[in-house]
């Protein structure tokens, strides 16, 4: 009678625990909940009731129900998680512009640390921490079977202490071992210069709440120096960030109310279209922005550079200005990540960061695990480019279409060709360089007509 009772128990504690999380769920995305699976709940039930009961320490129910739906969504892709009161937090102060740590953009690939990009200005930047690295201990603990929220916890710190990471770099035979000295990362998200007469230069390096707002003003500076005969938009090593500030960016260049980017989910609020108008990319903002539009900035002759670390919001500038052939897009090909997160906040100020949909530009191409495609390839220097990590590497990562699933990617170990380091914008930028030479070719070829 006795284990009857126990394993009714067993299976009304799987129930509930779904119901809760379904209801939670349908709190916060309004939906209705989905029919739960008796028999999977029950293993659960199972396997919940054999921990407490025999594992070597006592474990407290709420970290074995946090650990359960932490996996649930770590399992689904590489962008799936969830996301306790501290990493929730982080985000919502990240992404306007600051926050303390190394300044790496990082990922998981095998268990380990992959740094997808350091960020401009930043310990890891100057330390030469580069795209591709693995980090496989922070100071004396391994990261292996780490999650990733963990290990960002432990890179991140008060400003002024220290942290030793030790690398393992492609190029290298021994472990690469820095130490770096955390500071407040505020992120510049967009800088300008003249690059010479007529010809400015705009860098994003990342898409924040006013990134859109500091672009109308960058470009106003740059047309206050004088009439632009060409515009090189630089979206090299861009993570992404805020989607409405994507669409911001690309309505600076986009006649009004053109298509910038559509989505595709299963839940009907996750198939929608994002256009250049106020309404998608002031988010609440009482100014409008592109009031202070110089006018010549949807006119001027543009090339946009991407590379393999342009990713995201990136991505879907880049393939809306392509699309609608506003400017010539060159570099190497982006990153590939096209897939939407939303952030379900849930009742004890956690959330879950949850893939609901894929992006498409505005001829209908997904950009998931494919990227952008640039009109004309030019390699980082005149002897090449190095080898980057792209979502097709990522082990788990979402296809390109609905249905597909793909195993994790060659990560191109085999070929993998060392990381080159050059400032962005500086005199020995190639990419650069030849961006400049299109656009004074297209000034003459205007002219001549």
């Amino acid at each position: 009678m006795r284990s009857k009772l126990q394993n009714l128990g067993l299976v009304f504690t799987g129930v509930l625990a779904g119901i809760l999380i379904s209801l939670n769920f349908s709190a916060n995305a309004d939906r209705s909940p989905a029919p739960l699976p008796v028999e999977e709940l029950r293993a659960f039930a199972d396997v919940f009731n054999a921990i407490k009961q025999g594992y070597v320490e006592p474990v407290e129910d709420k970290k074995l129900i946090t650990h359960a739906i932490s996996g649930m969504l770590t399992g689904l892709d590489p962008h799936s998680a969830y996301l306790d009161a501290e990493a929730f937090n982080e985000l919502q102060v990240g992404t306007q512009g600051e926050f303390g740590g190394l300044g790496i953009e990082v990922g998981m690939e095998d268990g380990f640390v992959k740094v997808v990009s350091p960020i401009e200005d930043t310990p890891a930047f100057r330390a030469g921490v580069l795209a591709g690295d693995l980090i496989v201990k922070l100071d004396d603990t391994p990261v292996k079977g780490m999650s990733l929220n963990d290990a960002v916890k432990r890179m991140r710190g008060r400003p002024g202490t220290n942290i030793t990471l030790t690398i393992m770099r492609k190029s290298e035979s021994a472990p690469v071992v820095v130490t770096l000295t955390r500071e407040v990362i505020r992120v510049r998200s967009v800088r300008s210069s003249m690059v010479e007469p007529g010809y400015g230069y705009v860098r994003v390096a990342q898409f924040q709440e006013n990134t859109a707002a500091a672009l109308v003003e960058h470009l106003g500076k740059l047309t206050a120096e004088g009439p632009l005969k060409g515009l090189v938009l630089d979206l090299r090593n861009d993570p992404g960030g805020l989607l409405h500030g994507a669409v911001g960016v690309a309505a600076a260049f986009l006649p009004p109310e053109s298509l910038v980017v559509s989505t595709d989910g299963r839940a009907e609020d996750a198939r929608r279209e994002y256009r250049a108008v106020r309404e998608d990319y002031l988010r609440g903002r009482r100014d409008d922005f592109l009031r202070n539009l110089p006018p010549s900035a949807r006119e001027v002759p543009m090339v946009v550079l991407v590379n393999g670390g342009s990713a995201s919001a990136s991505e879907i500038v880049a393939g809306a200005l392509q699309d609608h052939k506003r400017a010539v897009v060159m570099g190497t090909q982006t990153f590939g990540k096209g897939s939407v997160q939303t952030i379900l906040p849930l009742n004890n100020n956690t959330a879950i960061k949850l893939t609901t949909a894929r992006y498409y530009t505005p001829s209908g191409r997904s950009i998931q695990a494919k990227g952008i495609e640039p009109d004309i390839v030019v390699e980082e220097t005149a002897n090449g480019s190095s080898r980057r990590v792209r979502e097709a590497d990522l082990q788990g990562h979402l296809g390109a279409e609905g249905g597909e699933e793909r195993p994790s990617g060659d990560s191109g170990a085999e070929d993998e060709a060392p990381a080159i380091r050059f400032e962005m914008g500086g005199e020995d930028d190639y990419q650069l360089g030849q961006a400049i030479n299109l656009l004074k070719g297209l000034q003459i070829i205007q002219g001549q007509r």
